[in-house]
């Protein structure tokens, strides 16, 4: 099982490590990474693997914003993403 967290807001320092760490407390696997700093404003896509992980959805994502306080982050399961965006 995978998920899609998404992280938006204003650039500063530890984001990703925040993410990371919190990801990591939960067992959850980070399989591949893309972000970039727009114009003062980070944005970050992340596929993880669910399948270990300790906590389910819910508690990750309150999890990630309680640590990362100031990001719009979103995380969704893959087969929601899948299913969002086929044609």
């Amino acid at each position: 099982m995978k998920a899609i967290i998404t992280v938006v807001g204003k650039d500063m320092i530890g984001i990703m490590a925040k993410v990371s760490n919190v990801a990591a407390e939960a067992q959850a696997n980070i399989l591949e990474v893309t972000q970039s700093v727009l114009d003062g404003y980070f944005a970050m896509i992340m596929l993880v693997d669910l399948s270990a992980m300790s906590w389910d959805v819910d508690e990750l994502e309150k999890a990630l914003r309680k640590n990362a306080e100031g990001m719009q982050i979103h995380v969704m399961h893959e087969d929601v993403f899948t299913s969002m965006h086929h044609v």
